[in-house]
């Protein structure tokens, strides 16, 4: 991958973050660290905001220990190579999710008990935002699953406060398509590891990827035209918006 198209993801990170004030000054930011391309492309990029703009902030990545016996030596090496040290943070979530409740759908479940365990973790060191690494194909997927499968429109939003625990969460990647990313971590050489988790490739998320993909090779730029439909949709378009004519 070309350095201009690194900078055209850098500079993605920051419209995103300007428009939706993502990443601001004095922020302490737990950085949700997986070991797939997506966090740790994100990691760079956050420490690419903090050398070349005047945002001044602090980064702490933050990994979970599912319990599935994974070395994260490689990660640590790299998050030492960016000038940060990693905390992992051993979990039983692997074992709850796949062993006692044993769910036919586990993501959702899996996705409640990581971002509560990192909104705990956050709150202990300080932080005031939780950086996770979705990007642009996520938030269309989230859009066609809640869709396909709930019949709703809903979709996670760039920013979003937690009163409750007082934490903001932010996805600084919503404007980079997954294509860039993987391409970015491929050219940069990043310690990406293959996923541990039993449901990998076997999710809803992963047949309507298919689908999108399917929709996205008859109609180029698909994904950006419905990343865009995100962004100016109409509320009294909808149904729900028209009065009771009864």
């Amino acid at each position: 991958m070309s350095q201009r198209r690194i900078k055209h993801m850098f500079k993605q990170l920051r419209d995103a973050s300007l428009k939706y004030k993502l990443i601001e000054d004095g922020d302490r930011i737990l950085a949700g660290i997986s070991g797939g391309k997506d966090s740790l492309t994100m990691l760079y990029l956050l420490t690419l905001v903090q050398k070349y703009t005047p945002v001044s902030f602090t980064l702490y990545p933050v990994m979970l220990d599912m319990g599935w016996g994974e070395d994260h030596q490689a990660i640590a090496d790299y998050c030492e190579s960016l000038g940060l040290e990693l905390r992992v943070e051993n979990t039983h979530i692997g074992r709850i999710v796949f062993e006692h409740r044993r769910e036919k759908n586990p993501c959702s479940l899996c996705s409640n008990l990581r971002h509560g365990a990192l909104n705990r973790i956050a709150k202990s060191l300080g932080c005031n935002k939780v950086a996770l690494g979705h990007h642009m194909d996520d938030a269309v997927h989230t859009f066609f699953l809640s869709m396909l499968f709930e019949g709703r429109f809903h979709v996670f939003k760039p920013r979003t406060y937690l009163d409750r625990s007082d934490i903001t969460l932010i996805r600084p990647m919503v404007y980079i398509s997954e294509e860039d990313i993987a391409k970015c971590a491929a050219s940069l050489k990043l310690p990406v590891r293959v996923s541990a988790c039993p449901a990998s490739g076997q999710t809803k998320r992963d047949e309507v990827k298919q689908l999108l993909d399917l929709i996205e090779q008859q109609f180029p730029g698909a994904r950006q035209r419905f990343l865009a439909s995100l962004e100016n949709a109409a509320p009294d378009t909808f149904w729900s918006s028209t009065p009771d004519n009864n």
